[in-house]
């Protein structure tokens, strides 16, 4: 017999309450969400042209070209000729993006293991099980 399927509506709000407090972890360095969602998408899909940035991010072309303007002069994100058309270019992050972003991993990661820590072995085991799950619904969402 099948497992039932879980409450979508109490999946989604234990998402949104978890990501709610994932996101918003203190930094060093205050960033905006479009700010953070570009350096996050550069850092884990690699070198991008501006137009497939807009397919991933919830911002207008023009004010992700005013958003990536303002990242390069900061000195976050460089541009560089596509190899694969000359009349592109590649938006990448510079070592400093590359910083932020690690920093900002590491943490996340404490404050997660913190957490962790407090849950009980049945509460890691099923979070456990969980990580492979979410890996497999983020998988089927960008087929």
């Amino acid at each position: 017999m099948p497992e039932p399927a879980p409450d979508l509506d109490d999946l989604t709000t234990a998402i949104e309450d978890f990501t709610t407090i994932f996101i918003r972890l203190p930094s060093v360095r205050r960033f905006n969400f479009s700010t953070l969602s570009v350096l996050h998408t550069l850092a884990r899909r690699g070198p991008l042209r501006l137009t497939d940035l807009t397919a991933t991010e919830q911002l207008k072309q023009p004010a992700l070209t005013s958003l990536v303007a303002k990242l390069e002069r900061d000195g976050l994100v460089s541009r560089a000729p596509d190899p694969r058309d000359g009349r592109a270019v590649l938006l990448s992050l510079t070592d400093a993006g590359q910083a932020i972003v690690a920093s900002r991993r590491v943490s996340r990661v404490e404050r997660l293991a913190e957490l962790v820590d407090q849950l009980n072995d049945e509460e890691r085991a099923l979070l456990s099980d969980s990580v492979r799950v979410l890996k497999r619904l983020t998988e089927i969402a960008t087929l």
